[in-house]
């Protein structure tokens, strides 16, 4: 399957550009605290880079 992201949000979403928030709800983020596992593909690092202020990310593979 290759390698695996562990995305966890760690700030709100709250005051930020609705772009930002679209980006958050897209990787499957709903919640503070709240971490979702998925495929390392550019278009998810895309995603990633563009909201790294609001996010950790943990390399995984599974």
């Amino acid at each position: 399957m290759g390698k695996m992201l562990k995305i966890k949000m760690v700030k709100s979403v709250i005051t930020r550009p609705e772009k930002q928030r679209k980006i958050i709800r897209g990787l499957g983020l709903k919640k503070l605290n709240s971490t979702v596992t998925l495929v390392d593909t550019p278009e998810i690092r895309g995603m990633i880079n563009k909201v790294i202020h609001l996010v950790s990310v943990e390399e995984s593979k599974e």
